[in-house]
């Protein structure tokens, strides 16, 4: 399952600002788990590929034909 242009760049448009508020924070005092979805919608942008999104289709079942 690929992902079209505009939702791969609203992936990285989230990630980007997601990444700001890490750095505006600060990188010491954020938490690890804050990176995870920052990498996964970096990946799924870049890929097109949405990890997430495949799994929660996997639980609760695709209604795509």
């Amino acid at each position: 399952m690929k992902a079209p242009t505009a939702m791969r760049v609203w992936f990285l448009v989230f990630a980007v600002i997601i990444f700001v508020g890490i750095y505006l924070t600060g990188f010491s005092n954020a938490h690890w788990f804050l990176y995870l979805p920052v990498i996964g919608m970096v990946f799924a942008a870049v890929t097109g590929i949405c990890p997430s999104q495949i799994a929660i289709n996997k639980m609760f079942g695709s209604k795509e034909k």
